[in-house]
Order: C-alpha cells, then sequence, then structure tokens
C-alpha cells in the first residue's frame, strides 16, 4: 500500500485562467512557493513580537501587516483568483490574463514599508504621509495602465514611474538629512538603499510583463515574485536586524499609552502642576489686575 500520494495543484482546474495568455501550472506552483515564504515569515514576525521589549514592538506589527497582506495576495494570486483578461498591445493578439490583487499587494503592503523607513530615519509626520501618499500615486498608476489596453498605458506608467522617484528622493534627501542629526547615516542608508535599489526594478519588470506583454504570465510571476520576496520578507529581517543596534529612546520610538516617549517622561514640554481640587483659590488684592 503506497503511503506516499503524488501532490498535485488543482488550483488551474478548479478555477480556470481568463484570456489567451495566462498563469500555467507551474506558475500557480511558483506562487505557492512564494507564499509559503511569506507565511512563513508571517508566523516567525508574530512570534519575535512577544520576545521583543514592550514598546519596542512598532516595527514588528507594521511588518506583520505587510507579510499579511502578501501572504493573502499570493494565497490569491496562487489560486488563479483575482485576475481578469485585457486585450494584448503587442503583435500576439488575444487576451492576457492581468492579476489586479499584485497591486493591492503593493499598495496596502508597502505602506508600512514606507511609514518603516520614516520612522526610523526621524522625519516629520508631514514627510511620511507624503511618502505613504507618492506609494500610493505610484501603484494606483500603473494599476491602472495594466487595465489598459491602448499604447495610453504607457502615460500611466510614467506618471507612476515618476511618482517613485519622488519617493526615493524624498528618501534620500530629507531623510538622509534628519538621519544624520541622529548619527544614523550607516544604518539609515543600508535600509533606504536597499528598498530603493529593489523598487528600482521593479519598472523593468512591469515593462516587460504587464505593461509591454513580452513575457509570459507565468514569468512575469517568478521575477516579480523573487523581487516581492527581497522587498518584505528579507527586507523585515534586515531592519529588524538593524534595529537592534539603536536606541528606541534616543530615537523617540519608545512607543507607550503616553504616545512615542518612555513611561513618565514628557520630552514635548514641561509637566503640569497639579492643583488640589480642595484648595482655595487665589483672590487678586484691592488695586491688583490679573
Amino acid at each position: 500500500m503506497n503511503i506516499l500520494v503524488a501532490r498535485t495543484n488543482d488550483a488551474l482546474d478548479i478555477n480556470p485562467p481568463p484570456g489567451d495568455f495566462h498563469l500555467v501550472a507551474n506558475g500557480s506552483d511558483w506562487l505557492w512557493a512564494v507564499t509559503a515564504v511569506y507565511a512563513l515569515a508571517l508566523l516567525i514576525v508574530i512570534g519575535l513580537t512577544y520576545f521583543a521589549k514592550a514598546g519596542e514592538k512598532i516595527f514588528h506589527y507594521l511588518f506583520t501587516i505587510s507579510l499579511f497582506v502578501g501572504t493573502i495576495s499570493y494565497f490569491t494570486m496562487a489560486s488563479d483568483l483575482g485576475s481578469t483578461a485585457i486585450e494584448t498591445s503587442v503583435q500576439d493578439e488575444g487576451l492576457r490574463q492581468i492579476f489586479y490583487v499584485r497591486y493591492i499587494n503593493w499598495f496596502v503592503g508597502w505602506t508600512p514599508l514606507v511609514l518603516a523607513v520614516g520612522l526610523i530615519s526621524g522625519v516629520s509626520w508631514a514627510t511620511i504621509i507624503f511618502n505613504i501618499a507618492l506609494t500610493w500615486i505610484w501603484v494606483s498608476s500603473w494599476l491602472s495602465g495594466a487595465l489598459v489596453a491602448t499604447t495610453y498605458k504607457w502615460g500611466f506608467f510614467v506618471f507612476g514611474t515618476f511618482a517613485y522617484f519622488l519617493l526615493s528622493a524624498s528618501l534620500l534627501t530629507n531623510g538622509l538629512t534628519t538621519a544624520k542629526r541622529l548619527n544614523i547615516t550607516k544604518y539609515y542608508l543600508g535600509i533606504a538603499g536597499y528598498l530603493i535599489f529593489f523598487w528600482f526594478l521593479y519598472p523593468i519588470a512591469w515593462g516587460v510583463d504587464d505593461g509591454g506583454n513580452v513575457i509570459s504570465v507565468t514569468s512575469g510571476f517568478i521575477y516579480i515574485g523573487i523581487l516581492d520576496l527581497f522587498t518584505a520578507p528579507f527586507f523585515t529581517f534586515a531592519v529588524l536586524f538593524l534595529i537592534t543596534k539603536l536606541e528606541y529612546r534616543s530615537l523617540n520610538l519608545y512607543f507607550t499609552q503616553y504616545g512615542r516617549v518612555a513611561p513618565s517622561e514628557y520630552p514635548e514640554g514641561p509637566a503640569v502642576e497639579k492643583v488640589d481640587p480642595t484648595a482655595t483659590p487665589a483672590v487678586a488684592e484691592p488695586g491688583n489686575v490679573v
């Protein structure tokens, strides 16, 4: 009696892919592997959260969100869900399968990454919000372009890529300026430079995949899947390792119920003197104007 049963991936049989150019079984297998990496990284980060010191869990929370979204997104794509068919814009006429859930992953999953880099650098909340908005413009523009069948898709590609360059410039200028004040230039350059480098490879991936339809859907997933692994799970552990070498309090990253301060410490301003409710109010003497 055989106790080993050959594993089969019947996702494409249960959820048939739309279009003429679509995901194949080998591509689905790859996506399941990426899903497993995301899920494993998610469980590890959740476990590390319980061992992190009180007040020093902000990055664990942020990366948990990013990895959770990535796990769900890759599960969806591996199951051949979350896609639609769009007319190709190349010589091979037909319908190509476009996975919009990929962009949902980037839109939601990259937001915690940008927030984490902003917190480490010490930039203002206005700059952090600006950087997050640029990320949303970048991803939503590319999603719009992927769903356009004509050459007008390249207009959305330009808008999104321009947003990426603005984001990179902000991380390398505003972020580096504040990082120098905190004497963490080396660490910040390592973190921001890592993210910017791998993000730089995404325009190429989009151009040959959802944009130019040059490579197959499966090849595109292999390319972008590798980039996503470096951008989310691997980046997560790189930051969690480097952040152990930094002092949360000096970076104003010690989060408590009082905000970004340690208990009983209020760097925002002097403490307000408590007033005894039973004390008699002071009365101004005649002739004195208060």
